[in-house]
């Protein structure tokens, strides 16, 4: 199609919206525009195809010929588009907000939450995919990640939601009698970690902690992590928000904490967002300032 051959559609709009309502003034309200910019966008159309297409007696107009013609075209054409339109809008508000997080994320602060939202917003169908892989952002893929990190992602929007200390931590009876002025001595424990990651072996870098002998490290979803930690089946590292409750009911010890170290975002694309994905990030976006 030759689009520069193409009449505008505002003068298009404007004729269809006549042909319409039989009224100017009508066409007018219906457009959200004035008497005279919905008679000029027609002249216009009239001058551009060299016909012409509405007749005026007084106050009664009339089509021609050749206005009946494309009146009816055009409603055929706009009744498409607005079906199609309408199509794809409830198609992307049936589509579920398909949400990538860690695993200890997911376990230990969203699905405690998750309920409330479902109970504000149970038109939107939420997919979460808890995972230590970082996944891609795609249109017609995953809207929404949740990622620990500096907050540097190129060519993404970054939005801070959880700030927190990382803390090493263990059950009472595993580390009961025990002291650690020497983060070393850690290495003598069992420890769990999530699989896909490298927790351990990087809070032991950043010590500057070699171990004297291979390391006990279980490798486990992260799901299952906590829940074999408070059975006292090794330590893991997490952040404090996370277990700040079980600290302070004695059933886990806090070993070494971190700060600084980074802290959780929200990271959507660049485009304008679907209006669900928008309310479950504005919805999570208000759980950081209700903790």
């Amino acid at each position: 199609m030759n689009w520069s051959e193409f009449p505008t559609l505002n003068s298009l709009r404007a004729f269809s919206a006549v042909a319409e309502t039989m009224s100017f003034s009508r066409a007018a309200d219906s457009l959200n525009v004035t008497h005279a910019a919905v008679s000029q966008q027609v002249k216009a159309l009239e001058e551009r195809i060299g016909l012409i297409l509405i007749e005026r007696k007084g106050k009664v107009l009339t089509l021609t010929t050749e206005g009946k013609s494309l009146a009816h075209d055009l409603s055929i054409g706009f009744t498409a588009i607005h079906d199609g339109v309408t199509a794809l809008t409830r198609a992307s508000a049936d589509r579920a907000v398909q949400i990538t997080m860690p695993p200890a994320f997911a376990t230990s602060y969203l699905m405690p939450r998750i309920a409330g939202f479902q109970r504000e917003h149970p038109e939107v169908t939420l997919m979460l995919n808890p995972t230590a892989d970082i996944m891609e952002l795609t249109p017609d893929g995953i809207d929404v990640a949740i990622r620990y990190c500096d907050g540097n992602i190129p060519g993404m929007v970054v939005t801070p939601l959880l700030k927190s200390d990382m803390v090493v931590v263990g059950a009472r009876d595993l580390i009961y009698g025990q002291t650690f002025d020497n983060p070393a001595t850690l290495c003598e424990l069992p420890w769990l970690q999530e699989l896909g990651s490298n927790d351990t072996n990087e809070w032991m870098e950043r010590r500057k902690i070699t171990p004297t002998r291979p390391m006990q490290i279980t490798y486990m979803p992260g799901s299952l992590i906590m829940d074999a930690v408070r059975r006292g089946h090794g330590l893991t590292f997490t952040a404090r928000s996370f277990v700040e409750k079980d600290i302070e009911a004695g059933l886990l010890t806090e070993c070494f904490s971190e700060s600084d170290i980074g802290a959780y975002y929200i990271v959507t694309r660049p485009d304008r967002l679907r209006p669900s994905v928008r309310t479950f990030v504005n919805w999570l976006g208000r759980q950081s300032k209700l903790n």
